[in-house]
């Protein structure tokens, strides 16, 4: 017979998860474009992908993959070539992130942007904090479609000169708002709260 006590465990309590500290910087861009994230370690790494696509002010347009090691995660592809697993199926934890190195995360894969994250550091949640949540960051994020690595430096030397053609192509294309300089903290974690509702 079995007991009403049985599979109840041996009452030890589960360790909380843990806070990482991610570092996101876009690699190539000068100056440089990065983001301070904290996470939970038990976040889905789609819901990462949420969380990097608001970050940058990016519109989740185009294809994404992380790379960790020779394991990639993002749309699902299975080719001969190139097998991309489902990035709803895992979490940070299970990938044991806060134990490595580092990932990168490829949005539009191509000529598009190649993000290095690393982690710097893991904690325990802080009391009613709202994760993710970004910290830090410089500089605005590359505009979605703005055609890539070399457009972008193109773009931010044309801006700078606002009175020629080209200057005044690109402040039409990108509107009034976007300053390359400015990294919008309260507007990013404005978004990344609706994530979880």
């Amino acid at each position: 017979m079995i007991s009403l006590h049985e599979g109840r465990g041996s009452g030890a309590k589960r360790p909380v998860p843990r806070v990482l500290c991610l570092r996101l910087v876009i690699i190539g861009t000068q100056p440089k474009v990065w983001r301070r994230l904290l996470v939970r370690e038990t976040m889905w790494l789609s819901r990462l992908h949420d969380s990097i696509q608001i970050a940058f002010d990016w519109f989740d347009y185009q294809t994404h993959a992380f790379a960790l090691d020779d394991l990639r995660f993002g749309n699902p592809v299975k080719r001969d070539d190139l097998i991309v697993e489902d990035d709803r199926d895992v979490t940070l934890a299970d990938l044991n992130l806060a134990h490595r190195d580092r990932m990168t995360y490829d949005y539009q894969i191509g000529e598009g942007w190649h993000v290095d994250i690393r982690v710097e550091k893991s904690a325990a949640p802080g009391k009613g904090v709202h994760y993710p949540i970004c910290v830090a960051g410089e500089r605005a994020g590359p505009p979605e479609d703005c055609g890539g690595l070399e457009a972008f430096h193109d773009m931010l030397a044309c801006l700078k000169e606002p009175e020629s053609d080209l200057g005044r192509e690109w402040l039409a294309w990108l509107g009034p708002d976007y300053d390359p300089g400015v990294c919008d903290l309260d507007k990013v974690n404005q978004a990344l709260r609706k994530l979880g509702k």
